[in-house]
């Protein structure tokens, strides 16, 4: 049962942010989803630098991050080399708290070394993806208002490119002088900025099915929630454990995963650049990984290479980022031994709200709602709908959405819950099951791809008059994206070429795998597009194709 003394609303303290942008841009208090403290845990004293408390436990001599070839941070290098970067933001770079600043590279120690020394200066830091195109990371600094960023100089063009107005790049890992890594600084420790437990920390985006992304702002005190509810109750790391997995930084599934998590633990992570499937299995053999984050796509991929690699170091394994069918949680099972932590979690939520472990795992369900949170599945109205019976799933718990001043915040909060936008079932014992997205996301070997977004690439073709992105279901990924183009006419029909043109404008994973040729969209009398014909047609396609665009 809830505690009805545990709900509480917004309730904001004194802010150390000189820059007030993020302050001023949360939602409305009544926008705010009902907010759960239940755990002894989650009850944070008002002020608060979760880089701070992060950095604040293991002796120095311990490992913090390890890299592939080799080299160890222990947490005493950490910590001095994120203060020097401290320093260099609030000195040469002149950042004040509250500023954003981007945050973009591979996934490695200095990255994450940025991320901290970013928070722990008081600013907020938004980490974007290094695949992601100047278009896109345009428009993210725009939202924003970003006006510092640090990057890793392998990086930067297409940052570079993006040429957004009053934007400062300051660059790290290259050979220049005025390179983060070679300026001075002091070498002392730098204090924390006193920030409360309720000043936005970081500013993680989600593409909605609009295709804009919206930027879903986070407290130094919900860093901290996502540990002290999935991690600690659900995942439980112990101090020696190796974590590793796919996920990049950008995504919160990976900063939780690959940081958060073992930094609150006092634990250490291997940060890999490259972490497919090939990359992973021979990751954990060499460098003992025992806790692994990635995507069911992965877990299936890697059945087939098990026999070549030691992976007995293994102890926990965490699937989400889209739906684990439960053939793959058996296949994993029956060759390993290890049960797959399967859970939910969304960018608004930043990390996993509904997850089960060891003798707790039902295959097929997701599980049941991690200590500290809330789960229900309710009608379109909010109201709660019986066991068995599917709908909309509604969550609540330490951490909430909050749009950075966009008005989808009334679609995503509901009656005070969160409404995830996935259709679920609950059953009869409260396991929570999987059924289907309820809105136009594509999720495709863990990635969101909003089709509409792939749509408007697609649209700045100058051949393409319409276009249509749809999900179809894919063995090995989930789904895959299917684009349908109407050209203009007398413009010849070229699947590769506009594939080509997808890749410059966006991230390549959200490129069409294949491009269907239609005389013309399926429409309504009224001209609303049909995208639950193209989504049923399959192979049997509507219109002429193009032959030679398959994967």
């Amino acid at each position: 049962m809830d505690n009805p003394d545990a709900g509480v609303t917004a309730r904001p303290t004194t802010s150390a942010h000189v820059d007030s942008f993020a302050r001023e841009h949360l939602p409305p208090p009544d926008q705010w989803p009902e907010l759960r403290f239940d755990l002894p845990e989650l009850r944070y004293p008002d002020r608060l630098n979760c880089a701070a408390e992060l950095l604040a436990g293991p002796d120095d001599d311990r490992p913090a991050f390890h890299t592939p070839n080799g080299d160890t941070w222990s947490y005493g290098t950490l910590r001095a080399r994120v203060d020097r970067l401290a320093h260099l933001l609030t000195g040469d770079l002149g950042v004040v708290p509250g500023n954003r600043v981007l945050l973009r590279g591979p996934t490695t120690p200095w990255l994450a070394a940025c991320w901290l020394a970013v928070l722990k200066a008081g600013a907020v830091a938004v980490t974007v993806l290094a695949q992601q195109r100047p278009h896109e990371l345009r428009t993210m600094c725009e939202i924003a208002e970003v006006r510092h960023a640090l990057c890793d100089i392998r990086a930067v063009d297409d940052l570079a490119k993006a040429e957004i107005p009053g934007l400062r790049i300051t660059t790290y890992g290259g050979d220049a002088p005025d390179d983060l890594l070679h300026r001075t600084a002091p070498d002392t420790p730098y204090p924390a900025v006193d920030t409360a437990a309720d000043d936005v920390a970081l500013i993680a985006f989600t593409s909605g099915t609009t295709g804009r992304p919206k930027g879903c702002m986070h407290f130094h005190r919900d860093v901290l929630a996502i540990a002290d509810t999935f991690s600690k109750h659900v995942l439980r790391p112990h101090v020696g454990d190796v974590f590793a997995g796919s996920p990049p930084l950008g995504f919160t599934f990976g900063l939780g995963g690959l940081v958060i998590f073992p930094m609150r633990a006092g634990a250490s992570a291997l940060l890999l650049e490259q972490a497919g499937p090939k990359q992973l299995l021979p990751a954990i053999a060499e460098h003992r990984v025992s806790v692994l984050f990635t995507a069911p796509t992965a877990y299936r991929v890697m059945l087939d290479e098990l026999d070549a690699y030691d992976i007995s170091s293994l102890r926990r394994c965490v699937s989400a980022g889209e739906n684990l069918p439960a053939a793959t949680w058996q296949a994993w099972h029956k060759r390993t031994g290890l049960r797959i932590i399967n859970g939910i979690g969304a960018t608004e939520l930043l990390h996993i709200f509904i997850s089960a472990a060891d003798e707790h795992i039902r295959p097929g369900t997701t599980g049941v709602p991690v200590p500290g949170w809330h789960a229900r599945v309710v009608d379109e109205n909010g109201a709660e709908l019986p066991d068995g019976e599917p709908g909309l799933l509604a969550v609540r718990g330490p951490i909430g959405c909050r749009y950075l001043a966009d008005p989808r915040q009334r679609e995503y909060v509901r009656g005070g819950w969160n409404i995830t936008g996935d259709t679920y079932v609950r059953e009869v014992d409260g396991y929570f099951r999987y059924v289907a997205r309820a809105d136009d996301m594509i999720i495709s070997a863990g990635y969101n791809i909003a089709g509409p977004e792939v749509e408007d690439a697609l649209l700045r073709h100058p051949d393409v008059l319409e276009a249509a992105v749809v999900g179809r279901s894919d063995e090995v990924r989930g789904q895959v994206v299917v684009a349908y183009a109407v050209l203009r006419e007398g413009a010849r029909p070229d699947a590769e070429a506009l594939r080509d043109f997808v890749k410059a404008e966006l991230a390549p994973y959200k490129c069409p795998r294949e491009v269907v040729f239609l005389d013309a969209l399926p429409r309504t009398a009224t001209g609303k597009l049909q995208r639950f014909r193209l989504r049923a047609e399959g192979d049997r396609h509507l219109g002429r194709r193009t032959e030679g665009d398959q994967r």
